[in-house]
């Protein structure tokens, strides 16, 4: 049945967030041999999410002709496989339901404005890419600007030390699936908010600090869904991050020749040749 998901590495460090919920989530789909929406369903607390109504059903009680985006929006259910792909999903919804119900907010209005055709324009586009592939930065100002120039070397070998005042916080949940399987290629699109405004006002590490960590995620959740609209997500307001590259997250970036493989750090000029 739920299938793929005794194959998570609930020690990776990119999955710390999801550990506390998703490891006996995933562990009742595999003991119990059941369907991974009865799992999540029974999940759900008092919380965020409970507010925005949504419930995980079986993929085939999709409705002929609706549109995914739509069945979620119009009937508040989320069509769920037994697969690794839509486990994820599911997490994402329980830790950031108001980025969620937001982009599927801006899915619904699309599809009413343009239709829904295997054309799914720029903004479609984008939400999807979010979606699926998305990711947050909290860090000092510094590594963004390091990021904004592609600058690896700096980032991750210069600055290194400042990644203890940081945090990369995965979203997508094709991201997440594609890390059960880690490769140094695999990149996230790190989308672009103000994130030094989560950063405490003195020199903290995140990488200990669980506490200040949480109430940063939370208030990430709401700030992020308050800022995406659809003109912002037609300019596709993303940055690339090679994730195997964060400080602490695998062990061969430990060796500075990490990042100078350029088919994986790509610098602005190899990027346009």
């Amino acid at each position: 049945m739920a299938h793929g998901l005794e194959n998570i590495d609930w020690q990776a460090p990119w999955l710390a967030l999801l550990r506390e919920r998703g490891e006996p989530i995933a562990n009742k789909c595999n003991d119990k041999n059941t369907d991974v929406c009865d799992v999540l369903n029974a999940s759900v607390d008092d919380t965020a999410y409970a507010k925005t109504a949504i419930k995980f059903v079986p993929q085939a009680d999709l409705p002929t002709g609706t549109p995914y985006e739509s069945c979620i929006f119009d009937l508040k259910q989320c069509p769920t496989r037994n697969n690794l792909h839509d486990f994820f999903n599911g997490l994402c919804w329980l830790h950031f339901p108001k980025i969620k119900a937001r982009l599927n907010q801006l899915h619904a209005e699309q599809i009413q404005q343009c239709g829904s055709t295997t054309q799914r324009g720029k903004v479609r586009d984008a939400l999807t890419l979010l979606d699926e592939n998305g990711a947050f930065l909290i860090a000092p100002e510094l590594l963004w600007q390091a990021l904004l120039d592609k600058d690896w070397h700096k980032l991750f070998v210069t600055l290194r030390p400042l990644w203890q005042e940081a945090k990369l916080v995965l979203f997508g949940h094709a991201l997440m699936e594609k890390l059960v399987t880690p490769r140094k290629p695999i990149t996230a699109h790190v989308y672009m908010l103000d994130a030094t405004k989560y950063v405490a006002p003195q020199a903290i590490n995140m990488m200990a600090n669980a506490n200040f960590f949480q109430s940063n995620i939370e208030k990430l959740d709401i700030d992020i869904a308050d800022d995406i609209n659809a003109e912002k997500m037609a300019q596709k307001p993303f940055l690339p991050l090679p994730v195997l590259g964060v400080p602490g997250w695998w062990p061969a970036n430990e060796n500075p020749d990490f990042y100078t493989d350029s088919q994986v750090f790509r610098t602005p000029t190899s990027c346009s040749a």
